[in-house]
């Protein structure tokens, strides 16, 4: 049975829904695992939402640990840097404290759902951590309107969902399973239409991110996230995706870059 680790800051009512979707879909057999722990970087008392998600786990009776950034970081000086590296040496103590407050966990796989810090080496090589980034596998890295804002530059034909093994340079782990999604055709063309001609400098400056077109690219996406992530536990829980040493392989033991949920996702989304 695959053990679960899952890390969130529960700063919204997303976290709360991704929580209650997995534990259903652990509940009803769905998913063939259990959720080991929850861990989260606030505490109670240190925002409405965050309780409100903290409150839940509780309900749930799943294992809650508690440990906040927030505190953490006031105690500590926050300019010192370690040797050569841009992560702050303050950030690799948090994990180790973290890490600490994990001994007797062992879970088979931890996911990242809506935890607001970027891991650390250490904590990376500790655990089996995966992540969602709101792309294709070839497409574009950063923030998820960055993503967008590259897809209108690029004139993209298509985007997508997928989640990706956590590692110490953002967004460039192994792609672990993927969807993709078109933006072309019905209903996107017309607003394809609307922007024609124009460039994104000119787009951002007169409509920013109410714009129609990246709205719509946005809509789509998110509707496809929730799905990705449940099937992709239901992935591993049933063997069809494994990670042996930073490296992502099939149920016969292949070598893959990513397993392709396109179909699954898609249809759990609507489409």
């Amino acid at each position: 049975m695959l053990t679960i680790g899952w890390f969130s800051t529960g700063r919204d009512e997303a976290a709360r829904q991704l929580l209650q979707v997995v534990y259903q879909k652990v509940s009803t057999g769905e998913i063939k695992g259990k959720l080991d722990f929850v861990f989260s970087n606030r505490e109670p008392g240190e925002a409405k939402e965050s309780d409100l998600f903290l409150d839940l786990v509780q309900d749930y009776r799943i294992p809650l640990i508690c440990f906040s950034y927030n505190k953490f970081k006031d105690s500590h000086d926050i300019s010192s840097k370690t040797d050569g590296e841009m992560f702050p040496k303050w950030r690799l103590e948090y994990d180790r404290e973290v890490m600490k407050r994990l001994n007797g966990f062992n879970p088979d796989l931890c996911v990242l759902a809506g935890y607001m810090l970027i891991v650390g080496e250490e904590m990376c090589h500790r655990y089996d951590m995966i992540n969602l980034h709101p792309a294709t596998p070839e497409g574009p890295k950063g923030m998820w309107q960055e993503v967008i804002w590259t897809l209108i530059e690029n004139k993209a034909v298509e985007s997508g969902v997928l989640m990706n093994l956590v590692t110490p340079e953002l967004d460039r782990g192994p792609v672990i399973t993927y969807c993709t999604y078109p933006i072309r055709g019905e209903p996107f063309d017309k607003y394809w239409q609307e922007v024609d001609g124009c460039s994104v400098a000119e787009i951002k400056i007169e409509q920013g991110e109410s714009n129609a077109l990246f709205k719509l690219i946005r809509q789509h996406g998110l509707v496809r996230e929730f799905p990705l992530i449940v099937a992709t536990l239901k992935a591993f829980g049933q063997g069809e995706v494994k990670i042996k040493s930073g490296r992502v392989f099939d149920c016969q033991g292949r070598p893959i870059a990513g397993y392709n949920l396109s179909d699954e996702v898609n249809k759990a989304a609507g489409f």
